[in-house]
């Protein structure tokens, strides 16, 4: 981790934004680990891997969840980079546990857009969490993921799929809705970075954030990491959860700490 002048800045603007940017959050070692487990992931997808773009796309928009108990490059990183200190400092708790891995990646050319979502609403946690965003692939700042700064204050915004727009997991007119925000973006503060592999954005689960398509030449190749904070409890929702932990309520009750193998602590070590 930083200095701790560094990281008590970070800390602030964390706690102040939803949203902060740490560059070379990896060292070029740890970038090669996390393309090749990013690699052997798109040669190899998972049970919960899906297409998120549709079929007259000239590009390709790939998803994939946890996979890091198979992929060992993507647990090492997980669990033994300097990302679950970065978290701690961001969170400002006494331990973490890591969550679950989330490998996106759009190639180029590709048109779809990442809709404007919260994380939370799609878990099954409740409590405070921070998502990890990490290129192995150069992006300009207009390929980048674009965040709303103060949105991780509240209120939950009503969770819909993003291809057909229906409301999978909260019941319709339960939540509030997503402003919408391409129609006014000046009357935002939106965060979005020109980013080196390595780089990392660090954001809130409850932080508003999007991704515009990618019409460049190259590939965008993502490995997001998701961490959670002390206070994170077990919330079993009475429908299918992204990702889906299938089975884990009858291991933990609703309220349980997360002491369980899928959610190891990675902070203290």
């Amino acid at each position: 981790m930083a200095g701790d002048a560094e990281t008590a800045d970070l800390a602030a603007a964390f706690r102040r934004d939803g949203v902060v940017c740490v560059r070379a959050a990896l060292t070029a070692a740890e970038i090669a680990e996390a393309a090749s487990g990013i690699d052997k992931v798109l040669a190899s997808r998972g049970p919960l891997a899906q297409v998120a773009s549709g079929t007259e796309d000239p590009g390709l928009f790939i998803e994939d969840f946890c996979r890091w108990q198979e992929i060992p490059e993507i647990e090492r990183l997980a669990r033994h980079s300097r990302l679950p200190a970065i978290a701690a400092a961001l969170l400002e708790t006494a331990q973490v546990r890591f969550y679950h891995d989330h490998v996106l990646v759009k190639e180029s050319r590709t048109e779809q857009r990442t809709p404007w979502h919260q994380d939370q609403p799609y878990y099954n946690v409740d409590g405070r969490g921070v998502s990890a965003w990490i290129p192995v692939d150069p992006v300009p700042e207009a390929g980048c993921l674009e965040l709303i700064a103060g949105s991780h204050r509240g209120p939950w915004l009503l969770p819909r799929a993003f291809l057909t727009n229906q409301a999978r997991w909260f019941p319709e007119g339960s939540l509030r809705e997503l402003p919408d925000v391409e129609t006014d973006r000046a009357a935002y503060d939106i965060r979005r970075f020109e980013l080196a592999p390595g780089d990392a954005i660090f954001f809130d689960f409850l932080t508003v954030h999007g991704a515009p398509g990618f019409p460049f030449t190259g590939r965008r190749r993502v490995l997001s990491l998701r961490y959670l904070a002390a206070d994170a409890r077990h919330a079993p929702r009475r429908w299918p959860t992204s990702p889906l932990f299938e089975g884990l309520d009858r291991e933990l009750p609703a309220g349980a700490e997360l002491d369980h193998p899928l959610f190891p602590v990675v902070w203290p070590v």
